[in-house]
């Protein structure tokens, strides 16, 4: 179980690295009133979910 968590806060702190470099891609939208921010990563999205498709295709012609 210990082993577990440890492979977890490895790759979360992996993930959260990576984010910072793909988390502000032209594309995203930003809507800032006043105080108020709402932000729709919409490029964001579409990048993480082409490279999760191809990490899955890969791995499943392997399996």
């Amino acid at each position: 179980m210990g082993r577990l968590f440890i492979i977890l806060g490895i790759l979360f702190i992996i993930i959260g690295l990576i984010w910072s470099f793909i988390g502000k891609l032209p594309g995203d939208i930003t809507f800032k009133r006043g105080n108020f921010t709402v932000y729709f990563p919409i490029m964001t999205s579409i990048v993480v979910s082409i490279i999760l498709s191809l990490l899955f295709f890969i791995f499943g012609r392997f399996r």
